[in-house]
Protein backbone atom coordinates (compact mmCIF):
# COMPACT_ATOMS: atom_id res chain seq x y z
CA UNK A 1 0.00 0.00 0.00
CA UNK A 2 1.40 3.66 -0.67
CA UNK A 3 0.79 5.46 1.88
CA UNK A 4 -0.97 9.24 2.23
CA UNK A 5 1.96 11.71 2.15
CA UNK A 6 2.65 15.01 3.81
CA UNK A 7 5.66 17.26 2.90
CA UNK A 8 7.44 20.19 3.57
CA UNK A 9 8.26 23.30 1.17
CA UNK A 10 11.56 24.57 2.48
CA UNK A 11 14.16 22.26 2.82
CA UNK A 12 12.48 19.23 1.67
CA UNK A 13 11.27 20.15 -1.84
CA UNK A 14 13.69 22.60 -2.37
CA UNK A 15 17.41 22.84 -3.16
CA UNK A 16 19.72 24.74 -1.19
CA UNK A 17 19.16 27.60 -2.70
CA UNK A 18 15.73 27.64 -1.98
CA UNK A 19 14.20 27.14 -5.51
CA UNK A 20 12.14 23.86 -5.69
CA UNK A 21 13.87 21.02 -7.15
CA UNK A 22 12.14 20.25 -10.62
CA UNK A 23 13.06 16.24 -9.94
CA UNK A 24 10.21 16.29 -7.21
CA UNK A 25 7.37 17.47 -9.78
CA UNK A 26 6.65 13.93 -11.32
CA UNK A 27 7.03 12.17 -8.56
CA UNK A 28 4.30 14.31 -6.38
CA UNK A 29 2.08 14.48 -9.61
CA UNK A 30 1.94 10.73 -9.70
CA UNK A 31 1.86 9.63 -6.28
CA UNK A 32 -1.12 7.00 -5.65
CA UNK A 33 -2.01 7.97 -2.64
CA UNK A 34 -3.25 12.09 -1.32
CA UNK A 35 -0.49 14.32 -1.06
CA UNK A 36 -0.51 17.23 2.05
CA UNK A 37 1.87 19.83 1.55
CA UNK A 38 2.27 21.59 4.96
CA UNK A 39 4.81 24.38 5.18
CA UNK A 40 5.69 27.63 7.30
CA UNK A 41 4.37 29.55 4.37
CA UNK A 42 1.18 31.67 4.08
CA UNK A 43 -1.89 30.30 2.68
CA UNK A 44 -1.19 31.53 -0.71
CA UNK A 45 2.34 29.59 -1.47
CA UNK A 46 1.25 26.16 -0.88
CA UNK A 47 -1.93 26.65 -2.72
CA UNK A 48 -0.09 27.90 -5.65
CA UNK A 49 2.13 25.06 -5.48
CA UNK A 50 -0.77 22.40 -5.89
CA UNK A 51 -2.28 24.25 -8.25
CA UNK A 52 1.16 24.13 -10.60
CA UNK A 53 1.91 20.24 -9.70
CA UNK A 54 -1.73 19.92 -10.74
CA UNK A 55 -2.60 18.15 -7.67
CA UNK A 56 -5.94 18.23 -5.05
CA UNK A 57 -5.28 20.97 -3.03
CA UNK A 58 -4.73 20.02 0.27
CA UNK A 59 -2.40 22.21 2.56
CA UNK A 60 -1.19 22.91 6.29
CA UNK A 61 0.06 26.47 6.18
CA UNK A 62 1.70 29.04 8.37
CA UNK A 63 2.81 25.82 10.57
CA UNK A 64 -0.91 24.47 11.33
CA UNK A 65 -2.78 27.89 11.40
CA UNK A 66 -4.49 27.47 8.04
CA UNK A 67 -5.74 24.35 6.77
CA UNK A 68 -7.50 24.07 3.35
CA UNK A 69 -8.65 20.93 1.49
CA UNK A 70 -10.12 21.88 -1.78
CA UNK A 71 -13.17 18.97 -1.84
CA UNK A 72 -14.43 20.52 1.78
CA UNK A 73 -14.47 23.76 0.06
CA UNK A 74 -13.58 25.24 3.65
CA UNK A 75 -10.68 27.09 5.61
CA UNK A 76 -10.19 26.19 8.91
CA UNK A 77 -8.03 29.04 10.98
CA UNK A 78 -6.16 28.51 14.38
CA UNK A 79 -4.18 30.59 16.57
CA UNK A 80 -3.68 34.40 17.68
CA UNK A 81 -3.56 36.67 14.76
CA UNK A 82 -4.50 39.54 17.16
CA UNK A 83 -1.61 38.25 19.77
CA UNK A 84 0.84 38.45 16.61
CA UNK A 85 0.32 41.31 15.63
CA UNK A 86 0.60 42.70 18.87
CA UNK A 87 3.65 40.86 19.23
CA UNK A 88 5.53 42.81 15.45
CA UNK A 89 4.29 45.96 16.97
CA UNK A 90 5.60 46.04 20.10
CA UNK A 91 9.09 44.74 18.46
CA UNK A 92 9.36 47.15 15.80
CA UNK A 93 8.46 50.27 18.68
CA UNK A 94 11.87 48.42 20.31
CA UNK A 95 13.66 49.68 17.28
CA UNK A 96 13.44 46.62 15.58
CA UNK A 97 12.12 45.55 12.41
CA UNK A 98 10.76 42.24 10.83
CA UNK A 99 13.64 42.07 7.88
CA UNK A 100 11.17 41.82 5.06
CA UNK A 101 11.67 45.21 3.60
CA UNK A 102 8.36 48.36 2.86
CA UNK A 103 6.14 45.66 0.75
CA UNK A 104 7.14 42.32 3.35
CA UNK A 105 5.87 39.90 0.20
CA UNK A 106 6.93 37.03 3.55
CA UNK A 107 4.00 38.98 5.39
CA UNK A 108 2.02 40.52 3.19
CA UNK A 109 -0.79 37.63 3.02
CA UNK A 110 -0.21 35.42 6.67
CA UNK A 111 -3.29 35.41 8.37
CA UNK A 112 -2.22 33.58 11.91
CA UNK A 113 0.95 34.53 12.56
CA UNK A 114 4.20 36.76 11.72
CA UNK A 115 7.56 36.08 10.21
CA UNK A 116 11.01 38.11 11.25
CA UNK A 117 13.68 37.52 9.12
CA UNK A 118 16.64 35.57 10.92
CA UNK A 119 19.01 38.18 10.45
CA UNK A 120 16.85 40.52 13.17
CA UNK A 121 17.31 40.26 16.75
CA UNK A 122 15.94 37.12 18.15
CA UNK A 123 16.12 37.45 22.14
CA UNK A 124 13.99 40.06 22.16
CA UNK A 125 11.13 39.07 19.80
CA UNK A 126 11.15 35.77 22.12
CA UNK A 127 10.96 37.74 25.01
CA UNK A 128 8.30 39.68 23.72
CA UNK A 129 6.89 36.69 21.87
CA UNK A 130 6.28 35.01 25.96
CA UNK A 131 4.77 38.23 27.54
CA UNK A 132 2.53 37.74 25.23
CA UNK A 133 1.59 34.00 25.45
CA UNK A 134 3.21 32.84 22.27
CA UNK A 135 5.87 31.06 21.08
CA UNK A 136 8.93 31.95 18.48
CA UNK A 137 9.69 28.99 15.87
CA UNK A 138 13.20 28.52 13.96
CA UNK A 139 12.34 26.94 11.00
CA UNK A 140 15.65 27.79 9.24
CA UNK A 141 14.16 30.41 7.09
CA UNK A 142 12.66 32.83 9.70
CA UNK A 143 11.69 33.11 13.19
CA UNK A 144 7.74 32.32 13.40
CA UNK A 145 5.50 34.07 15.93
CA UNK A 146 2.36 31.74 16.64
CA UNK A 147 0.23 30.05 19.21
CA UNK A 148 1.63 27.46 21.34
CA UNK A 149 -1.12 25.80 20.97
CA UNK A 150 -0.69 25.50 16.62
CA UNK A 151 1.24 23.54 15.25
CA UNK A 152 1.48 21.06 12.00
CA UNK A 153 0.56 17.84 13.67
CA UNK A 154 -2.98 19.60 14.39
CA UNK A 155 -3.24 20.72 11.16
CA UNK A 156 -2.73 16.45 9.79
CA UNK A 157 -5.33 15.75 12.24
CA UNK A 158 -7.79 18.01 10.18
CA UNK A 159 -7.07 17.62 6.63
CA UNK A 160 -6.49 13.64 7.51
CA UNK A 161 -10.07 13.33 8.79
CA UNK A 162 -11.39 15.08 5.97
CA UNK A 163 -9.29 13.03 3.76
CA UNK A 164 -10.90 9.94 5.33
CA UNK A 165 -7.81 8.71 7.13
CA UNK A 166 -6.02 8.58 10.26
CA UNK A 167 -2.71 11.21 10.87
CA UNK A 168 -0.87 7.57 11.61
CA UNK A 169 -1.65 6.38 7.98
CA UNK A 170 0.70 9.15 7.15
CA UNK A 171 4.22 9.47 6.03
CA UNK A 172 6.40 12.83 6.41
CA UNK A 173 8.99 14.60 5.00
CA UNK A 174 10.54 17.56 6.21
CA UNK A 175 13.69 19.54 8.00
CA UNK A 176 12.94 21.50 10.41
CA UNK A 177 11.85 21.52 14.24
CA UNK A 178 8.73 23.41 13.03
CA UNK A 179 7.85 19.38 11.43
CA UNK A 180 9.14 17.53 14.85
CA UNK A 181 5.25 17.54 16.37
CA UNK A 182 4.04 16.47 12.79
CA UNK A 183 6.87 13.48 12.73
CA UNK A 184 5.90 12.25 15.89
CA UNK A 185 2.31 12.13 15.18
CA UNK A 186 2.20 10.54 11.61
CA UNK A 187 2.90 6.83 10.99
CA UNK A 188 6.17 7.35 9.72
CA UNK A 189 8.63 10.27 9.28
CA UNK A 190 11.76 11.04 7.67
CA UNK A 191 14.08 13.89 8.26
CA UNK A 192 16.10 15.34 5.36
CA UNK A 193 20.04 14.94 5.94
CA UNK A 194 19.93 18.87 6.16
CA UNK A 195 17.40 19.08 8.65
CA UNK A 196 17.78 20.66 12.30
CA UNK A 197 18.63 18.54 15.24
CA UNK A 198 14.93 18.77 16.39
CA UNK A 199 13.50 17.12 13.55
CA UNK A 200 16.17 14.44 13.14
CA UNK A 201 15.59 13.60 16.77
CA UNK A 202 11.92 13.36 16.07
CA UNK A 203 11.98 11.38 12.74
CA UNK A 204 11.78 7.64 12.35
CA UNK A 205 14.67 8.38 9.39
CA UNK A 206 16.68 10.12 8.23
CA UNK A 207 17.67 10.30 4.84
CA UNK A 208 21.41 10.23 3.58
CA UNK A 209 20.50 12.90 0.64
CA UNK A 210 19.94 16.63 1.97
CA UNK A 211 17.28 18.41 0.79
CA UNK A 212 15.31 17.48 -2.20
CA UNK A 213 17.34 14.16 -2.93
CA UNK A 214 16.18 13.55 0.79
CA UNK A 215 12.78 13.96 -0.12
CA UNK A 216 13.28 11.34 -3.15
CA UNK A 217 15.08 9.06 -0.86
CA UNK A 218 12.46 8.82 1.50
CA UNK A 219 9.80 8.31 -1.43
CA UNK A 220 11.91 5.64 -2.79
CA UNK A 221 11.79 3.73 0.90
CA UNK A 222 8.15 4.25 0.85
CA UNK A 223 7.57 3.17 -2.33
CA UNK A 224 10.25 1.35 -4.58
CA UNK A 225 8.43 1.20 -8.18
CA UNK A 226 7.78 5.03 -7.79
Amino acid sequence: MVPPLVADIDGTLTRPDKSIDLRVLDPIRTWEAPVVIATGKAFPYPVALCEFLGIEIAVIAENGGVVFLEAADEVAYNGDPEGAAAVAAEYREAGHELGWGAVDPVNRWRETEVAVSRDQPLEPLVEIAERHGLAVVDTGYAYHVKSPAVDKSRGLEAVAGLLGHEPSEFAAVGDSENDAELFERAGRSFAVANADGAARAAADTVTDGSFADGFLEALERLHPSA
